[in-house]
């Protein structure tokens, strides 16, 4: 039996005085909606809700530099979209972002209609990685 139903958030860690750029990356590439954190941790992390789901991505300072990721780190998230016209939408605009480049700009980014970064093999659905402005790696995917 199963006790968990769904995940409620996930947490990704970006450097100190780093929030403003989540919301050039996750409110306006990804087109997360931001919404309002607790008081006592205002200007220490970000939230932003997947559509109407219930669920979120928090974006927070680390509590230590160990806490960062490595560059080459595989841990990441995977966003599921709801169709392969949305997918390639949202691989071309992470493009863009990338290709643009500034500080809130992914660190890597899937180039569309090239091979994904990821494992290969018949058993993956269509999908295309990046890392984020802090090197989080994610992954979309149908």
């Amino acid at each position: 039996m199963s006790f968990i139903s769904s995940i409620a958030h996930i947490n990704l860690t970006v450097p100190e005085g780093s929030l403003h750029l989540a919301d050039a990356f996750y409110r306006d590439t990804l087109g997360l909606e931001k919404t309002e954190v607790p008081k006592a941790q205002q200007g220490t992390l970000a939230w932003y809700n997947i559509s109407s789901s219930g669920q979120q991505i928090h974006v927070s300072h680390p509590t230590s530099p160990s806490e960062l990721l490595q560059p080459t780190s595989r841990q990441h998230p995977c966003f599921r979209l709801a169709s392969p016209e949305a997918l390639r939408e949202l691989q071309k605009r992470i493009w863009e972002h990338y290709k643009r480049g500034g500080d809130s700009a992914p660190k890597d980014a899937d180039e569309p209609g090239a091979e994904n970064s990821g494992a290969k093999g018949e058993e993956y659905p269509t999908r295309f990685f990046a890392r984020d402005y802090s090197n989080n790696r994610l992954e979309f995917s149908l």
